[in-house]
């Protein structure tokens, strides 16, 4: 274990005061979801409650009002652009459930096996325009630019992971790329877009971006590394969902380069082909875990936290928000099987 992930293993990572920092703006951020989610259109609500009522945390939207409150401010503009960000983050799910073929999502049943794959595009399409009316309301431009910039790399990162699904040759920069693009973009633009609604001026804006996607590649390294290794009541859905759909994560891609040629059948055949046993993944496992596949990617994800906490120094110590922000990175890379 490097540097880096001792310091996040040394230090029971908790988001509990950031949580209490921001209890009163959440709640806030909660009953404009709860309104903005409503229609006369009974299924909009049943299945847009389906997935938001089952989220925890809401990391991203707690990420802009962190932000905001982080550079000084102290009105309520924040609200509206984070109650946005959740709207964006669903409806992506939404879509994603679908074009995986995903059966469980935070726990429960995915809304397209519920009511269908058709109904769920169509609420994440409701969604994202909810979504961009907060964002008008907000009465930022700038802010607005942000967060439909982020909409557009989403879409761009998940095309791009679909166009190169199964390719053993995929390179880890291009991994990156496509992490950076589906998740760490989001969380980027939902810190930027916090600042901006502060007046922040163009250095901390910078700073809270950068702190955002590192956190955002951090979340995600471990997300994958947790498909291999975690339990469906950590993940929110099947583990080895990932190797099933033979996606080329970076826990498979070191994975398949440390076994070389011996093991090229067996990643061929289960990844490429998708000509799966059901003890074809147990081996999976068992070959991530015997070449550090699997902590290389955990030890990623701590440097990127690591990164994270440092890009902090624009920013007071004193501030009590600055310290709670920290305990997000390692929040990030804390959850394990």
């Amino acid at each position: 274990m490097d540097a880096a992930s001792a310091a996040v293993a040394s230090k029971p990572p908790s988001i509990d005061e950031l949580i209490r920092l921001a209890r009163g703006d959440m709640a806030g951020v909660d009953a404009l979801i709860r309104e903005r989610m409503q229609s006369p259109v009974p299924v909009i609500p049943a299945l847009a409650d389906h997935l938001i009522g089952s989220s925890g945390k809401r990391l991203r939207p707690l990420l802009t009002i962190a932000s905001a409150r982080l550079c000084g401010a102290r009105d309520d503009a924040c609200l509206k652009l984070a109650a946005a960000v959740e709207f964006i983050h669903t409806a992506t799910l939404l879509h994603d459930d679908v074009v995986d073929s995903s059966e469980l999502r935070r726990g429960r049943v995915a809304a397209h096996l519920i009511w269908g794959a058709p109904s769920s595009v169509l609420v994440g399409d409701f969604l994202f325009a909810r979504a961009f009316e907060l964002m008008v309301e907000a009465g930022s431009m700038a802010a607005l630019e942000i967060l439909a910039r982020a909409s557009r790399v989403i879409a761009e990162g998940e095309v791009l992971q679909l166009t190169r699904a199964h390719d053993l040759d995929l390179s880890q920069e291009t991994y990156l790329q496509i992490i950076r693009a589906k998740t760490a973009e989001l969380f980027a633009a939902a810190a930027e877009a916090g600042a901006v609604s502060a007046g922040a001026p163009r250095e901390q804006r910078q700073a809270l971006r950068r702190f955002g996607q590192d956190v955002g590649l951090a979340f995600q390294l471990v997300d994958d590394a947790l498909d291999y290794s975690g339990a469906s009541e950590v993940l929110g859905k099947n583990p080895g969902d990932d190797f099933r759909e033979g996606k080329a994560t970076l826990p498979l891609l070191l994975a398949m380069a440390r076994t070389g040629a011996p093991e090229e059948p067996f990643w061929r055949r289960t990844v490429d082909r998708r000509e799966q046993t059901d003890a074809d993944f147990q081996r999976a496992r068992e070959l991530m875990r015997a070449t550090g596949a699997l902590q290389s990617t955990l030890d990623l994800a701590a440097d990127y936290a690591a990164a994270a906490k440092a890009g902090l120094a624009e920013f007071s110590a004193a501030n009590p928000w600055r310290p709670a922000m920290e305990d997000l990175a390692d929040f990030a890379v804390s959850r394990r099987a």
